[in-house]
């Protein structure tokens, strides 16, 4: 009985849940359809109020936000097509760093223009975004051979791919504008500012629109970059006026205009979707400001004529070039040079030249040891004189420890400075350092009076002094003031080795045994420089006195061509070998090496007894002489400088001077002098003068190598 009135009540209210349920759904059939709750969202206001981030754009109902842009995409809105051509992106593709710095300096102009540029790296751009937006800059340079530089490398392929794709519409970049500024060294003839170019004709290929002519800043050694920057902001400031002037027209006209048969006849504004279609294709806004109104038809011949004014337009560049070449000569050092040379404690000398205290010119008066020139030929290391008559180079060697901040050039193409006036601003400015030294910890009165007299020069400072047009006059007068020369060439100027008189001791850089490591680590500016380095060989090796081979050896990158050095040594027979562990400078833009490229001095020895192992001819003519250990450095001597089984590298000086004022021919035997025991090989001092006292760091360098 009970269990029965459990179950009746129960079943009683669910028929009552279930009748009250079906009553609710009859009286309020879709209460979530009602536009009420989609106001209760607010789903129109948000889509509204997007692009409002941005103040300037205004966009009207119903348009939707462009992430990139951050204002509405619609072709009707005039303050949002403003607005979109307001925002510019700065790209930039650099391999050392000035084209970045100069996309950053563009990018700062324009804000002052009234623009909102952001600058972005092509190593980190995706392609694709280019056709999302309105208006870009690029800043390119141009890398060895032309080719683009590595952080861009992907870009340029990608735009290059794009412009020749058959299935890519030629008016595919027609809303692009656009402007392109390329950096290069105009040293380097058909290279220069290549990928610059060859983008510039891509883009126009795909019917983008230039704001401005391609510009071009030149690194060179008579012009700045700002030089050629200047002009062509000005054109881009000039373009992007005259642009905003044109929309603003465009918009004020109703008619819309079309290209039919050569001729362009004024539409209604609502078309049918095949005159829409027509319209895109061959609208004149749309195929750019210098395109003409021609039949669809004849658009391939179209691009080839554009193709061949640009051509005529880059003639008539190369022309002005050669007009400005003709002019007087300018000289080498421009302002920002100087600036940057005399940061880096150089003191300049007329318009091309240069003068640095050496730091073991300041170690030896201190009493601190001499430099390897001190233990491999008896130089006064305090007596030493670093200069060069020519701050421009033919090479950008990966190793330079100038960091490039000096000139490069094929040839001289300057001003040209007397010797007389070089060599005696040279000794008045070294004096003048050798004069602040007076009363320094470890400086005696001795060290002082001998420093104060100049009885060597280095002309290894920087550059390439023997393009020099008086480089003969110029280490005559050293000569005459009883100053031993020592010069250092880069292998690239055979005829100047040919015609050069004697010096005290003239080197040859060999950084390399191929042509492909060569061109690697020297990064040269000749074409045929392989041939020049032959050249510059064979033309040592017929010269009568010291002859050096200098080898700088880097880790990874020139150590693993013994037998090639070994023919190239054949080659000049050179008096003398210097191999040296190549020398870390810090952070460079210009080099990537780091202390894993920096061999240790048992390195060096091993390489050089394996170069001596390596083939009969140097077996027979080459052993290991002298090692400077501080230097990281080992000299290789001909056998015939071993007399009696004592080598005798040293030179005689005094001898040397008479010989040179003789005017007689002379060889290398007629001035050489006995090396003292602790400067050659295996000695316990491992070429430290033991007559100094070696100072050694209590705190070394972070990351100290050798």
């Amino acid at each position: 009985m009970d269990l029965t009135l459990t179950v009746g009540v129960i079943a009683a209210f669910l028929v009552i849940f279930l009748f009250r349920y079906l009553s609710n759904r009859q009286a309020a059939p879709a209460p979530v359809r009602q536009p009420a709750v989609v106001k209760e969202f607010h789903i129109e206001e948000v889509t509204l109020e997007e692009p409002k981030k941005d103040e300037s754009c205004a966009c009207k109902e119903g348009n939707t936000t462009d992430e990139k842009t951050s204002c509405c995409r619609s072709n009707d809105n005039d303050d949002c097509k403003k607005d979109q051509i307001m925002n510019a992106r700065v790209l930039y593709g650099s391999q050392t760093g000035t084209a970045k710095e100069w996309a950053h300096h563009l990018a700062a102009n324009l804000r002052s223009e009234g623009y909102k540029a952001t600058v972005s790296d092509l190593a980190t751009f995706e392609p694709d975004e280019l056709s999302q937006l309105s208006l870009v800059f690029f800043v390119i340079s141009t890398y060895t051979d032309g080719k683009a530089p590595d952080t861009c490398i992907g870009f340029y392929e990608w735009l290059e791919d794009m412009s020749h794709d058959f299935r890519v519409p030629k008016d595919f970049y027609s809303k692009l504008k656009y402007s392109i500024f390329g950096i290069g060294d105009s040293i380097y003839g058909d290279n220069y500012c290549t990928t610059a170019k060859e983008m510039d004709k891509m883009l126009q290929r795909m019917s983008a629109q230039r704001v401005a002519p391609i510009g071009f800043g030149d690194s060179g050694t008579s012009v700045e970059i700002k030089d050629g920057y200047k002009p062509w902001f000005k054109g881009v400031s000039a373009g992007l006026n005259g642009s905003q002037k044109q929309d603003k027209k465009q918009t004020k006209t109703k008619p819309k205009k079309k290209v039919e048969l050569g001729r362009i006849s004024e539409e209604p504004d609502e078309l049918s979707d095949d005159e829409e279609v027509k319209e895109n294709i061959t609208d004149v806004e749309d195929m750019g400001k210098f395109v003409k109104p021609v039949p669809q038809k004849k658009k391939k011949v179209e691009i080839q004529e554009e193709e061949e004014e640009e051509d005529e337009e880059e003639d008539d560049d190369d022309e002005e070039l050669e007009l400005v070449e003709g002019q007087a000569p300018k000289e080498m050092l421009t302002e920002s040079l100087r600036k940057s040379l005399t940061k880096q404690g150089y003191k300049l000398l007329g318009s091309h030249s240069g003068v640095k205290m050496c730091r073991w010119t300041k170690a030896m008066m201190r009493g601190r040891g001499g430099c390897y020139k001190h233990t491999f030929y008896g130089i006064t290391s305090s007596q030493c004189m670093e200069m060069t008559p020519s701050l421009a180079c033919a090479n950008k060697c990966v190793f330079c420890w100038r960091h490039h901040k000096n000139p490069v050039g094929k040839e001289w193409r300057w001003v040209v400075d007397e010797p007389d006036m070089l060599v005696d601003a040279a000794m008045k400015n070294h004096y003048g350092m050798i004069k602040q030294f007076r009363g320094v910890p470890g400086v005696t009165k001795e060290s002082f009076e001998e420093a104060s007299t100049i009885r060597h020069c280095a002309l290894s400072l920087v550059g390439e002094p023997i393009i020099y047009p008086y480089i003969n006059r110029f280490v005559q007068l050293l000569h005459e003031k009883n100053i031993s020369s020592f010069m250092v060439t880069n292998a690239q100027f055979p005829d100047k080795i040919e015609t050069l008189d004697p010096v005290t001791q003239l080197y040859v850089s060999i950084d390399a045994g191929t042509k492909e490591s060569l061109k690697k680590v020297d990064r040269p500016i000749f074409g045929d420089f392989w041939e020049r380095f032959l050249g510059s060989i064979e033309a040592l090796k017929r010269k009568g006195q010291r002859t050096v081979f200098r080898l700088t050896l880097i880790n990874g990158w020139n150590t693993e061509e013994i037998s090639n050095y070994a023919q190239l040594v054949e080659l000049g027979a050179p008096t003398l070998i210097e191999i040296k562990g190549v020398t870390y400078c810090g952070t460079s833009k210009a080099s990537t090496l780091t202390m894993k490229n920096v061999p240790y001095h048992q390195e060096v020895l091993h390489f050089s007894q394996a170069l001596c192992d390596s083939t009969p001819f140097m077996k027979e003519n080459y052993e290991i002489a002298c090692e400077h250990e501080h230097s990281c450095c080992v000299l290789l001597a001909n056998k015939r400088f071993k007399v009696d089984g004592v080598w005798h590298t040293w030179i005689d000086y005094p001898k040397f001077h008479e010989l040179a004022a003789s005017g007689k021919d002379f060889t290398a035997e007629d001035y050489m002098a006995p090396t003292p025991y602790w400067a050659v090989v295996g000695s316990e001092e491992k070429g430290f003068d033991p007559e100094q006292v070696r100072h050694k760091r209590t705190k070394p360098y972070a990351g100290q190598g050798c």
